[in-house]
């Protein structure tokens, strides 16, 4: 039987083609992993400004909320009106006299 042997002269060229090309690839998908990186933590960032000013403005909201109150109703010439659905209007108070 007899042996199989390979070509050196002719392979040898092509094995470190080969071995250029595949440093290529890596150093670009190195490069691509880097960018895609980037990208992801700026969006991380970018997600975490607006949680916090989202936040921000739902504290100045509840703020605000607790800080109104309803005005008494110390004025005998004011009257209660409340909307029934569309253009009607019901008011209440206006027949009674203090």
């Amino acid at each position: 039987m007899d042996r199989l042997h390979s070509a050196g002269g002719s392979r040898s060229a092509f094995k470190g083609l080969a071995w250029l090309a595949g440093a290529l690839a890596t150093c670009a998908a190195l490069a691509v992993g880097a960018v895609l990186a980037v990208f992801a933590a700026a969006t991380v960032v970018l997600i975490a400004l607006m949680s916090s000013a989202l936040l921000a403005l739902a504290g100045l909201a509840l703020r605000a909320r607790r800080s109104m109150r309803a005005r008494p109703a110390s004025d005998p010439d004011i009257i209660e009106a409340r909307n029934v659905g569309g253009h009607s209007w019901v008011a209440y108070g206006w027949n009674e006299r203090r």
